[in-house]
């Protein structure tokens, strides 16, 4: 995060602009619709801010920018095309601590405007820091579409129950799921369908019939996938926003758990091979624990729950403590990170089944079902085999597999950082090695892994500096030439 999002109060408070013409009065607009108090200096003002002038919108000097002028001044805006003056604005502003935007130069800002879509008292802010405001604007148009403008009216009714809300029930998590039930049921939907008074009347109905008592905890059992948030289901996203309390993993990635509510409680269970933070016996009464206070736990965990991610011991306790729980699926590694590797794992020509296993050493060995493994015209996928890869490919081909069958190991699948590596049994430990791959990847065993070299889709993005953008623009304009 570059900038940290705020609204600010500037009702009747003097904020400054330097600048007369279009783009001084667009930022002018927004702090008058924000009701401060502007001052203009500017050498000369454009149409629109003359007429603001004459209406006594604004107050007016007509010279150039000089640090004097920042006196009882508490937010300054730089819009002129000078980048000397807004320079020395932006020192001034800074020297005197006084928040400080320069248009289109982030650089000699130490705030940004956003886009805004306004649904007063909602409002909602689209920023890319600074580096692309015609993205954030293109979003904040798409968002205008999303939201309909009725939801001003929402906020104002919801606004006018809050103290009646707080006053019925005395446990902030039932006022929290009180509101969460209305504002995502009728009572939004009569609002919008112009409903007001229905709507009202609906509102205050359901608050009658609802018991101030301890809410009942439940558990979410939610697969976060293999990595990348776009696979997340809308179901898992819904639950991760409602959760008080998320108990997470280690394979749970950063921009999964950034996607959780910003408030909720985060309780790191994750495990590491001979490290575990929390035994899962543990994890098991910790779940129990919380949902038994009332709170909504969200059990995070990376991949699906039911594969691998030891979810049917978690639920079976809950189960025996009369928990409520749900479980929303998730994508599985296997899945997922082949589909982005570009592997099927059963095709007609080279697989007719799939079969997945843990690769996890135990005392050092590895305790599978080798000869029923090493049979042609299957896809072996290995979860957690990283460790213990060259005794795997050992025994695939002691069992019957020619140490030429392909395969493929994946580290950090579907995401910007997934990284490939295809070989042969006899081959892939040594080109593991080599690349010092870490945690957390997928094997992937069978003739499918000839398929990538022709069907790989998905490339992660690549870190492009200032200097290679210029070098390249360079090297077209030296072809035109």
């Amino acid at each position: 995060m570059d900038f940290l999002p705020v609204f600010l109060n500037i009702k009747n408070k003097t904020c400054l602009v330097v600048g007369g013409g279009d783009i001084a009065t667009r930022k002018i607009m927004l702090l008058l619709q924000a009701g401060a108090q502007v001052s203009v200096v500017s050498p000369e003002l454009d149409t629109t801010l003359k007429e603001y002038l004459v209406l006594g919108k604004i107050k007016f000097c007509a010279e150039y920018f000089h640090p004097e002028q920042l006196k009882n001044i508490v937010l300054v805006i730089a819009a002129t095309n000078d980048r000397t003056t807004n320079q020395l604005v932006s020192e001034a502003a800074q020297q005197q601590q006084i928040p400080v935007n320069v248009v289109d130069n982030p650089d000699l800002c130490t705030f940004i405007m956003p886009s805004i879509v306004d649904r007063s008292p909602l409002l909602i802010a689209v920023s890319s820091s600074g580096q692309s405001p015609v993205l954030a604007r293109l979003l904040r148009a798409q968002l205008e579409i999303m939201i309909p403008a009725a939801y001003a009216r929402v906020a104002e009714i919801a606004s006018k129950f809050r103290q009646h809300v707080k006053e019925h029930f005395t446990h902030p998590e039932k006022r929290r799921i009180f509101w969460e039930k209305a504002l995502q049921g009728r009572f939004t939907e009569m609002v919008l369908a112009g409903k007001d008074k229905a709507a009202q009347e609906y509102l205050l109905q359901s608050l009658q019939h609802e018991k101030d008592e301890s809410p009942q905890g439940e558990v979410y059992l939610v697969g976060a996938g293999p990595g990348n948030p776009d696979l997340l289901t809308f179901r898992a996203m819904r639950l991760m926003q409602q959760a008080d309390v998320v108990v997470y993993d280690r394979l749970v990635s950063p921009a999964i758990l950034d996607m959780v509510r910003r408030d909720a409680t985060r309780i790191y269970a994750g495990k590491e091979r001979n490290r575990h933070t929390l035994e899962q016996e543990s994890i098991n009464q910790l779940l129990v624990r919380l949902a038994q206070e009332g709170k909504r736990v969200l059990r995070l965990k990376g991949g699906d729950p039911f594969i691998f991610g030891r979810g049917g011991e978690e639920i079976e306790t809950l189960a025996s403590h009369h928990i409520p729980f749900q479980v929303v699926p998730g994508i599985t590694a296997a899945s997922g990170v082949a589909a982005y590797a570009g592997i099927p794992l059963t095709h007609r020509d080279y697989a007719q089944s799939c079969i997945f296993v843990t690769g996890h050493l135990k005392n050092n060995s590895i305790d599978l079902d080798w000869p029923y493994l090493a049979r042609p015209n299957q896809t072996i996928v290995i979860y957690m085999g990283l460790l213990g890869l060259p005794v795997l490919c050992q025994q695939l081909i002691a069992h019957g597999l020619p140490n030429t069958t392909p395969a493929a190991i994946v580290q950090q699948g579907t995401t910007q950082k997934q990284k490939i590596i295809t070989g042969k049994l006899q081959t892939l430990p040594d080109l593991v090695a080599a690349a010092k791959l870490t945690p957390p990847t997928l094997i992937i065993v069978g003739e499918v892994v000839k398929l990538h070299q022709n069907l790989a889709w998905f490339e992660p993005a690549e870190e492009i500096s200032q200097t290679q953008i210029i070098s390249g623009m360079a090297t077209d304009k030296d072809k035109k030439q």
